[in-house]
């Protein structure tokens, strides 16, 4: 399934892509107990196409690309290194990634992102994909110097976690296998990012095993993988598109901010 969240007068729903994305098939129930058509079918024109998730937990890997380790100039990390981004962070398809007014240097990061789909801890790596709902795209917006002044010190939230640094969709893919799926980046229409999943440092399974030993993952938070080489700038102006096999395409303007 590629499982959609939407919004039809007001009033939000899941559903299912018909073929060509042109229409979806509303369903009823629930993300996590299981979801049933109702028979009735949405114009895509006529909907508006929200986060996958509703203010989820997001946590995420960095560094787990050999390939963008050496973009760094870093050494590959002797264990995880791991983040969050406040629920807050997240927008959906089509809204805008704001650029600070502060701001000097805003990276994208184009990402396969993992949401969990029931309660998971101590989970071994073969048992992960019984604790995985799906998949989704995900673009780890990031503000490079704040970051930096923030990692000196030990500590990642304002770099990763203002408002709008967290795009995510367009759907929600079930069913397929994390392990060679291709990741392309594009910023106004021009390829940044292109790689596979099979290149992770840290595999799907492994990520949910050591996330699932240290703390308790709950239905319904996203987990972002991590991001190949190729990440750069974006301004206001610019479109972001992060496609991934069998998800589809995350794409979202950069507007500046307006205080």
């Amino acid at each position: 399934m590629r499982i959609v969240r939407y919004a039809v007068g007001g009033v939000r729903h899941y559903g299912e892509f018909e073929a060509g994305d042109a229409r979806i098939a509303r369903c009823e129930g629930d993300l996590f107990t299981g979801l049933a058509p109702t028979g009735h079918v949405d114009e895509v024109g006529d909907v508006v196409i929200l986060p996958p998730l509703e203010r989820p937990r997001v946590f995420g890997f960095a560094y787990n690309y050999a390939s963008h380790v050496d973009e760094t100039d870093r050494d590959v990390p002797e264990v995880p290194v791991c983040f969050m981004k406040p629920s807050t962070a997240v927008i959906g398809p089509g809204e805008a990634i704001v650029y600070p007014t502060d701001g000097e240097l805003i990276h994208f990061e184009g990402e396969l992102v993992v949401v969990i789909g029931k309660e998971a801890r101590h989970v071994k790596p073969s048992e992960a994909q019984q604790y995985i709902l799906g998949y989704t795209c995900g673009n780890d917006v990031s503000d490079r110097i704040v970051q930096r002044k923030e990692s000196a010190f030990g500590t990642l939230l304002i770099g990763k976690g203002q408002d709008t640094f967290a795009p995510l969709g367009p759907v929600i893919a079930t069913g397929l296998d994390p392990s060679g799926l291709s990741l392309t980046t594009r910023v106004n229409g021009t390829v940044k990012q292109s790689a596979s999943t099979a290149d992770l440092l840290l595999a799907v399974p492994d990520i949910v095993s050591y996330l699932s030993r240290h703390l308790t993952l709950l239905p319904g938070d996203a987990i972002m993988t991590g991001t190949p080489s190729g990440v750069g700038p974006i301004l206001p102006g610019d479109e972001i598109e992060v496609e991934i096999e069998g998800i589809g395409v995350l794409r979202n303007p950069v507007v500046a901010e307006s205080l």
